[in-house]
């Protein structure tokens, strides 16, 4: 098993850190030795779609005594999230403390953070359209209840002084230097609480991170958007017109949600033989979505190298489909890869996963271009 990021106190020295690094910015450091010319180094990198926790979610994972158990959730999965380097996605509720609520303002416990720290997440982002359900309070308890456990995490920050020394996200590992942005683009109305800050995509504040993160001299510079329109599944014209502008500033790949659908994945090769990943939307992670299209996700994956060049090596995504209580007849919500063996799920599961892969497909097979492929469990 991999060694997992602990950063316990790196807010607290993160004066030292940008001493060390010349530059402002949340490192989080692992000490190893830089790579030479000469020698080839590698990282896996796997980026996960929306974590949801609608009240049907909640009520099924609560148990005698007050608690809940998330710990049916993930355990199809966990072995191969936590087969990679770095694990990424999206925390689309806030953790801002009873009463827990869904849709449309989420709060949701804490053992929900702790269940996805065990399925082999490192990093979560936290710039979405649900970030200001709970208000200030929302906003910071998450950022506290993240530190608590060492999970470093990009995209909202209790105020500006926090955001400037911590943003954007520097992640070093394998002898790689890995920068990430992310940005919503908005927060469902709800005004942002005065003295916080959520990354919202305005192109001048983003062109000064951007140029930020330059100065951080990464080896690659991954943007996670939030964007498009709800349960579209192809990109709509302004987030093709955003990727394009995204990569002309200068940064290598780019991983979106919001649509809670799946939407196609691309693998450019510029005019110098680079290749850029860009996926537009990964779709649900898990939620209680019943929707067509809106049961399932996916999680896309990057191999990059790196020696007197850094390069995409390989690049791939996965399917999965959340099997509700009232389909699987079983207490809680559970994480499957498409392809788990037909016999140890129920009619309707295979029916219905069968539906979500079948149009998944379709829609790539369509809509994706460049060197991409499915990984089949």
């Amino acid at each position: 098993m991999r060694r997992k990021l602990h950063i316990p106190s790196y807010i607290l020295q993160i004066s030292l850190l940008c001493l060390l690094f010349s530059c402002q910015g949340n490192s989080v450091a692992k000490d190893e030795p830089a790579a030479s010319a000469d020698t080839t180094c590698r990282i896996t990198l796997l980026f996960g779609g929306d974590l949801m926790q609608h009240i049907t979610q909640i009520n099924a994972a609560s148990v005698a005594g007050g608690g809940y158990d998330y710990s049916s959730y993930f355990d199809k999965v966990q072995t191969y999230i936590d087969s990679f380097d770095l694990a990424v996605a999206n925390l689309e509720v806030t953790l801002g403390g009873r009463p827990y609520t869904g849709y449309p303002q989420f709060s949701a416990p804490d053992e929900y953070l702790y269940a996805i720290r065990d399925a082999g997440f490192d990093i979560l982002t936290t710039a979405n359209n649900h970030c200001c359900d709970r208000g200030r309070k929302g906003i910071e308890r998450t950022i506290q209840m993240l530190d608590s456990i060492g999970m470093p995490h990009l995209g909202t920050y209790k105020d500006s002084a926090a955001c400037a020394q911590t943003y954007p996200l520097l992640v070093e590992k394998n002898g790689f230097r890995i920068v990430l942005l992310n940005y919503t683009y908005g927060t469902n109305g709800l005004p942002v609480p005065q003295g916080s800050v959520v990354n919202l995509i305005d192109r001048e504040r983003m062109a000064r991170d951007i140029a930020k993160a330059k100065t951080m001299e990464p080896d690659v510079l991954i943007a996670i958007m939030h964007w498009g329109i709800e349960y579209a599944m192809v990109p709509n014209a302004e987030q093709r017109e955003l990727a394009d502008w995204l990569f002309q500033q200068g940064v290598d790949h780019i991983i979106g949600g919001h649509p809670h659908v799946v939407q196609p994945v691309e693998v450019r090769t510029d005019a110098e033989g680079r290749k850029h990943l860009l996926a537009y939307s990964l779709g649900n992670f898990i939620s209680n979505q019943m929707m067509e299209n809106s049961d399932g996700g996916m999680m896309v994956s990057m191999t990059l190298e790196k020696d007197s060049t850094v390069r995409l090596a390989d690049c791939d995504y996965s399917l999965l489909w959340v099997a509700r209580p009232v389909v699987s007849h079983q207490k809680n919500h559970r994480l499957y890869p498409v392809g788990y063996p037909d016999s140890l799920l129920n009619s309707e599961e295979r029916r219905l996963m069968a539906r979500f892969a079948r149009n998944a497909r379709a829609l790539f097979e369509k809509h994706n271009r460049g060197d991409i492929r499915e990984h089949r469990w």
